[in-house]
Order: structure tokens, then C-alpha cells, then sequence
């Protein structure tokens, strides 16, 4: 009886309050009863992926990718799943792992947990399981500072890893001289399959894909819909494709969005969590990925639409730039303005973040509709470019060269790859 009243009160009560109120409660209920890392622990495997590992996220699908791509290189890797206990919903139920709760001794720990929440986590693994581990959080951000809450999360862990320069530069004041790591992103596609050669009814489609609970305002899909709407008004030939979850952490969202579509018929809106090969058959359908951002720290629906071979349009700024160039898609410009964010995650009077020239997008939406060879170079420049950039034995090479005090470089039989790992 207690499990669904307290999951009632987190989706009703608790993700309604300000969430920078909820950030602080958390941090100072974990803090004072997390238990400290050993100070001298020594890296180590078997290696732990710690993180939402059930929960459709852009965190939880970090954990899965990192977690898989160490285990398909035969190393000993293990997880433990927070999803229930940090309120998240189960989404990936059928996420598959040996379970390492029961570990204790040497290991290698990977946090993949926003920095506020690493004491809560902490405490959830408990003192048995944290003594003498060595603990790297794996963090992701969107903005050029962290906000004042991450700090105090540096005394519990030993190294940090982060997958764009843009979040290094973000974490660089706060790391205090943990060893700070840019590692790449592990991507596959496992329900990758070639798109079907175009029939001629079929409309020219674009696709844009995102997650509400990410901070609607972050990923600005209205300025998506406004360059479509510039670029091709209510033409039956082309649709818009807008893929969108967890609406109800944000109810405002939705009638925003059809406000923006103004009720055009080539614009589907399609909400709800959708499993693997589902998502690849959306992408499927998609000529071109739109991803006109105001900040992202990574931008997975970028590095997913360049590794399917599409031509990514994308504001040329914050953590998508480090793959997206002109030679791989095409990058948009901006302008720098303040932040303002109706949900409340992304709060600080000097921030500042992009906004996408609406009117470049929509200009860039007509050219690759009117340019299929275009259109197919550019997709496999941008396919040829992913699967180097986003390898995952290039990520499990980086995370040996991290450990390889233990010898497990030499014990699994991977050659040191350090010049990857830029710190």
C-alpha cells in the first residue's frame, strides 16, 4: 500500500513544488547520512553501473549504453538499478544485468546520477558496499555553469567522466582536482534498419524527438514547428513528426505545441514511451532529424539520427556541436539569451543559453527537401562520422585506460588508449 501512495505523491505532489526547493530538500535530507568514500581507494573491476537503468531517460539510456558496452567487451561489470527508489517509472523493465548490491571490496563505481542526488545514492548503496570502491560520476549538463547545489556532491566521488567539452568546461570550476575525463558516448542501434527506398506519395518528413521532463523550454520543439511551418506552411507533400514523452510532468507543454502546429494537418503529434524497435520505425519514416535546442549536454537524438544515416538539423551550440559540423549536418545559428525555463530546472539570473535562427532551419528544411543527393551525402557523411565517434569499444578502451592500475588492461587483453581520454 505504501509503494503506490508514495509514487501518487511524487507524480501529484512532489514534481509540482519549485524544483529548485526539491533539489535542496534532497541534497540536505541525503547529505548529512552518506557514507564518504574510502579517501585512498584504488581503481579497480569488477566495474558497477550505478544509475535509473529501468527509466526512459536520457540518463537511463547513458547507464544501459555504458553498462553494455563494457560488458560486450568482456569485462566484469554489474548493475544496480535506483529507478524505484529515486520515484522514476519503469520503463525498461526487460533491461537485463547481474546484479552487484552484493559486492563488496575493491570495484570500480560509475554514477550515472545528477550531482545533487550522489549523496542520496550513496546512501541507498550503503556503507558495506562503498568501502574501499572507487567512485567516478558520470554527469551530464546543459548549461555553462553548474548550479550551486552540485558541489557539495564532489567529497563523494574520486574522478568525474563527462562525454562533451562543453559539460567539461561546465564541471572544470566546481572538480576541485578530481581527475575530469572526456570519454565518448557507447551508441548502437540494435533495431537499425535501412530505410525503405521513398515511393513517390510519400511526403518528405522531418522528426523531432524529446522528453518533457527535460525541461520543455531546453528543447524548444515550437521552434521546430515554426521553422516547418516557415518552410512549407500546410503543403500535403512534406509532414512533421514531433515524438514527445512524459507530457503530464508539464501539462502546459501540449497545448503549446498544438497552438504552434495551429492545427495543421502534415504536423502529427505523438506522445508516450515507445520501446526500441518502435522508436527505429519512427526514425525510419524521417528524411531529416530536426533538434533546434536552446542547451543540450550531449544531444542523443542528434548522434541518433547521424549514426541511421539522416541529415541532422541542429543548433550549432553546447554539446552537440562536438560531432555535428558542417561536413556531418547542419549546424544552425543563435543567439546567446537568458534563460527562462516555466518548469523551473534551469534557474540563474546570469545564465544564458541559445536561441535557433527559426528562419536558417526553415531555409535548410526547403534545400534538403529539394536536394535528395544532397540529402543522401550528407546522411552518410554523418553515418560514417557517428559510428567512429560513438563507437563503443573506442568508450570501453577510454574506461581501461582509467583502471588500468589494476592490470586489467593487460588481463582482458585491451590496449591502452589514453590519448582518448583528455582531462
Amino acid at each position: 500500500m505504501l509503494k503506490p501512495v508514495l509514487k501518487f505523491a511524487h507524480r501529484h505532489v512532489w514534481r509540482r513544488l519549485p524544483h529548485k526547493a526539491r533539489r535542496a530538500a534532497l541534497f540536505r535530507l541525503a547529505a548529512w547520512r552518506a557514507p564518504r568514500p574510502t579517501a585512498d581507494a584504488r581503481a579497480a573491476t569488477p566495474i558497477v553501473i550505478v544509475g535509473v537503468l529501468r527509466h526512459a531517460s536520457g540518463l537511463g539510456a547513458a547507464a544501459r549504453a555504458c553498462h553494455d558496452a563494457l560488458k560486450a567487451a568482456g569485462l566484469p561489470v554489474y548493475g544496480i538499478d535506483l529507478t524505484e527508489k529515486l520515484m522514476h517509472e519503469i520503463n525498461h523493465a526487460d533491461f537485463t544485468y547481474d546484479d552487484g548490491r552484493e559486492l563488496l571490496g575493491e570495484g570500480t563505481v560509475f554514477l550515472h546520477i545528477s550531482g545533487p542526488l550522489v549523496p542520496l545514492a550513496m546512501g541507498y548503496l550503503g556503507r558495506a558496499f562503498v568501502d574501499r570502491k572507487r567512485f567516478v560520476a558520470h554527469w551530464f549538463w546543459e548549461l555553462p555553469e553548474v548550479p550551486k547545489d552540485w558541489p557539495p556532491a564532489i567529497p563523494f566521488v574520486h574522478e568525474i567522466c563527462v562525454n562533451t567539452t562543453f559539460v567539461r568546461d561546465a564541471i572544470r570550476p566546481i572538480a576541485r582536482g578530481r581527475p575530469l575525463h572526456v570519454v565518448s558516448y557507447p551508441l548502437t542501434l540494435t533495431h537499425r534498419r535501412p530505410r525503405a527506398a521513398r515511393r513517390p506519395e510519400e511526403p518528405f518528413t522531418a522528426l523531432i524527438v524529446f522528453n518533457i521532463a527535460s525541461s520543455f523550454a531546453r528543447k524548444n520543439p515550437c521552434s521546430t514547428i515554426a521553422a516547418f511551418r516557415q518552410a512549407f506552411g500546410d503543403d500535403p507533400s512534406v509532414r512533421l513528426i514531433v515524438k514527445y514523452m512524459n507530457d503530464f510532468v508539464w501539462p502546459e507543454a501540449l497545448p503549446l505545441m498544438q497552438e504552434a502546429a495551429g492545427g495543421a494537418a502534415n504536423i502529427e503529434l505523438i506522445g508516450g514511451v515507445l520501446d526500441e524497435a518502435s522508436m527505429d520505425a519512427l526514425y525510419g519514416r524521417a528524411d531529416v532529424v530536426m533538434s533546434l535546442h536552446r542547451a543540450e549536454g550531449l544531444g542523443l537524438p542528434v548522434a541518433e539520427g547521424m549514426l541511421r544515416g539522416l541529415p541532422v538539423i541542429a543548433t550549432d551550440w553546447s554539446g552537440s556541436a562536438d560531432f555535428l559540423t558542417h561536413e556531418t549536418g547542419v549546424p544552425v545559428g543563435y543567439e546567446l539569451v537568458p534563460v527562462n525555463d516555466p518548469q523551473g530546472k534551469y534557474i540563474g539570473a546570469d545564465m544564458r543559453w541559445a536561441e535557433a535562427d527559426v528562419g536558417a532551419a526553415a531555409a535548410a528544411l526547403r534545400a534538403l527537401r529539394n536536394d535528395p543527393d544532397w540529402r543522401q551525402e550528407l546522411g552518410a557523411a554523418a553515418a560514417a562520422h557517428a559510428a567512429e565517434f560513438f563507437l563503443p569499444e573506442r568508450y570501453a578502451r577510454q574506461i581501461m585506460s582509467m583502471i588500468e592500475v589494476s592490470g586489467a588492461t593487460k588481463q582482458y587483453g585491451m590496449t591502452s588508449d589514453a590519448g582518448d581520454v583528455p582531462v
